[in-house]
């Protein structure tokens, strides 16, 4: 199956960006196969690359074409892609990582805003693909779609060697929790810290916290409850955006991953740690419950509760030292999209998106 890529780039002015001191940065070594077109990318402005996308699309002529939904900073551009697709007689899939992005959420106008036009994107689609049942009954109800136009594919977690440098400043002789990830309001780190202070002195020699993850939105609460535990000698904070080879590194100096949210659809950080076959602490929100119910190395506790989190952690570090393994992988992933690409060759046209396409 021959695949091409269209990117997305500069969602947003600049300054508006949490992760603004980023932008334009080369920060990861992924890269496509050299023989894979690709055009990098459509600009929130589109003055030119919005002309240039539609150009490379009509080349390309792609039999099906799949957007991925997080943010509604894309929104604009999506629909013109989605325009495009249909007067190719290409196929439409939109695949959801969340209804939106949580802190869009807040803003009341661009709420209003995506509820009132991102329907008619999604409704232009031929299929809607979502990684949980959690998220198939959020997105119906949120956007009025029917739930027949859903699939779900697993979010995939990907295999890591367990061989490779490894980073912790904890001890040998401890179990090193990890907390990892951009930190927002949302993430429950703070809850974290609460708990690991809740450690008794005589317990506390038994465990070091490793937060690793760049504050995002101003939520410097977790920095101000590291600043201040009563265990701070016994905490390393990384502030700060990190490589992917240091990602690994930290993984790998793990013992134990602890995954505090307070919400969630799904989570990058829980598939890096399943990934690597570490154990995990991971509260019962969002699709993460669905993510793990296979993983013999999972904890679950409730939100918003550090000394119920303390219980867990406890528990979890019973399950250090083991490898795990998760049934979620890139395979899974790969045979299902395969399955619904088929399908859609295959079968009609969506009737209420995109009447009048052929599989050609």
């Amino acid at each position: 199956m021959d695949v091409s890529v269209l990117f997305m780039r500069r969602l947003m002015p600049r300054r508006w960006y949490p992760g603004k001191m980023h932008v334009g940065r080369s920060i990861t070594e992924v890269a496509l196969p050299a023989d894979t077109p690709s055009f990098d990318g459509v600009d929130w402005f589109w003055v030119p690359s919005i002309f240039r996308a539609v150009a490379f699309l009509m080349r390309e002529r792609p039999r099906v074409v799949i957007l991925q939904w997080w943010t509604g900073t894309v929104l604009h551009s999506y629909l013109v892609i989605a325009a495009v697709a249909r007067l190719l007689k290409s196929r439409l899939v939109v695949e959801f990582h969340e209804s939106l992005d949580t802190g869009e959420q807040r803003i009341p106008l661009v709420g209003s805003y995506v509820r009132s036009l991102a329907p008619r994107l999604f409704r232009a689609a031929d299929a809607l693909v979502v990684h949980s049942r959690f998220d198939l009954d959020l997105i119906t109800r949120a956007y009025g779609l029917p739930s027949d136009r859903f699939r779900v594919v697993p979010h995939a977690a990907g295999s890591h060697s367990p061989q490779g440098p490894i980073w912790r400043e904890a001890p040998d002789d401890t179990c090193n929790l990890l907390c990892f990830g951009v930190i927002r309001p949302f993430k429950g780190v703070e809850d974290l810290v609460a708990a690991f202070d809740a450690i008794p002195d005589d317990e506390i020699g038994g465990y070091w916290l490793t937060v690793v993850g760049e504050t995002w939105e101003g939520w410097t609460k977790p920095a101000e409850a590291i600043r201040r535990s009563r265990h701070r000698e016994r905490i390393t904070f990384v502030n700060r955006y990190v490589t992917d080879e240091e990602v690994e590194a930290v993984f790998r100096g793990a013992d134990l991953v602890v995954l505090p949210y307070r919400r969630s659809s799904q989570s990058g950080p829980l598939h890096l740690a399943l990934g690597f076959g570490l154990p995990v602490v991971v509260t019962r929100v969002g699709g993460l419950v669905e993510a793990v119910e296979a993983y013999a190395g999972a904890v679950l506790v409730d939100p918003h509760d550090p000394l119920a989190l303390l219980g867990a952690i406890r528990r979890a570090t019973g399950l250090t030292g083991r490898g795990y393994t998760s049934t979620q992988g890139w395979s899974l992933a790969a045979d299902l999209y395969e399955k619904l690409v088929d399908e859609l060759m295959d079968g009609p046209a969506s009737a209420e998106g995109a009447s009048g396409r052929s599989s050609s």
